[in-house]
This record gives C-alpha cells, sequence and structure tokens, in this order.
C-alpha cells in the first residue's frame, strides 16, 4: 500500500527538490501528465508549479484556453495542455497543477497538466525509435526504465506555434 501524504508535504517535497535540482546538472526534467501522455520539460523553461488557483474565463476563446489567473498579483493566461492537443480537458482540481512557464520566454503563460510526477534525471530515459511525432513542440520520444513513454517539450515551439497564440474563438 503506498503511503499518503499530505498535499503540504508533496508540495514542501517538491520546492526542495526544485531547489536542489538547480544545483545539480543531473535532474534537469520536470514530469507532467496530460490526460494520457507523460511529458519532460526541461528546468529552464519552467517557472513555478502549484495548485491551480481560480480560474476567470474569458469569453470567445477556444475551450481549451481555461482563462486567467492571478498569481500573488501578477495575471497569467492559462491553457489546458491535454485540451490543446485534442485530447479532453483537465479538471483542474485534484492533482491538477498550474505550470507557470519561465519568466524568461517574455509571456505570462501557464500549462494545466492533470498531474505533477516530479523531477528526472536525464539517465533514468533512452530515445524511443518509434514513429516520429509530428507536432513541432515534441523535440523527442523516451522511455524510461519501466517502459514507459514520455514525449519532451520545447516550450519555445510551442508558445510561438500559431495554433496556440490564436485561442480566440474561430481562430485556431
Amino acid at each position: 500500500m503506498a503511503k499518503r501524504i499530505s498535499l503540504r508535504e508533496f508540495q514542501e517535497k517538491l520546492v526542495r527538490q526544485l531547489a536542489e535540482a538547480q544545483s545539480s546538472e543531473r535532474r534537469t526534467l520536470l514530469g507532467v501528465e496530460a490526460d494520457n501522455q507523460n511529458w519532460l520539460i526541461n528546468l529552464t523553461d519552467t517557472g513555478e508549479i502549484l495548485p491551480v488557483p481560480s480560474l476567470v474565463p474569458v469569453p470567445l476563446t477556444q475551450p481549451w484556453y481555461r482563462g486567467i489567473a492571478n498569481v500573488r498579483g501578477t495575471l497569467f493566461g492559462v491553457v489546458d495542455f491535454s485540451g490543446f492537443g485534442h485530447n479532453r480537458l483537465t479538471t483542474p482540481t485534484g492533482s491538477a497543477r498550474l505550470l507557470l512557464l519561465a519568466a524568461r520566454h517574455g509571456t505570462n503563460s501557464a500549462l494545466l497538466f492533470s498531474r505533477a510526477s516530479g523531477l528526472r534525471n536525464v539517465d533514468e530515459f533512452e530515445r524511443d525509435d518509434g514513429p516520429a511525432d509530428q507536432r513541432p513542440w515534441v523535440t523527442e520520444r523516451l522511455r524510461d526504465m519501466q517502459g514507459k513513454q514520455w514525449l519532451k517539450l520545447d516550450v519555445r515551439a510551442l508558445i510561438s506555434n500559431p495554433a496556440f497564440l490564436e485561442a480566440g474563438v474561430g481562430q485556431a
């Protein structure tokens, strides 16, 4: 039976791991889940990961554009990453997490994921030689030691993609 920990303990552990990762070159990836897909994101592309705050819907936008979140006085546009990928929308409760993108990207964007699976070591993965993914924001397909498939996300390619930028209804 898995040990149950409180949300606070999980968040404190994740903050410690993120701090350790900044001083270590080995753990440079953040694992997240969107619907039934596992994603890896370079830590340099991430800002903060947090429970989903209240979201204010924006009229006349795509269903995957979930609205605006106020995080300590800064507004972030929230994109449901699963919904953007034409999968089912993420319920913004429970284990769902909001990933604020790194400020170096010059955008106040956040991605909604169904779950954060923690920091990952690049040595835990090997290249998956299956067919290439056609989405321009997928840099490579990987497999972990248990054989689970992971997709590596290129945040810059995602946020510069016309489909991502055109969240208005009838535009994408």
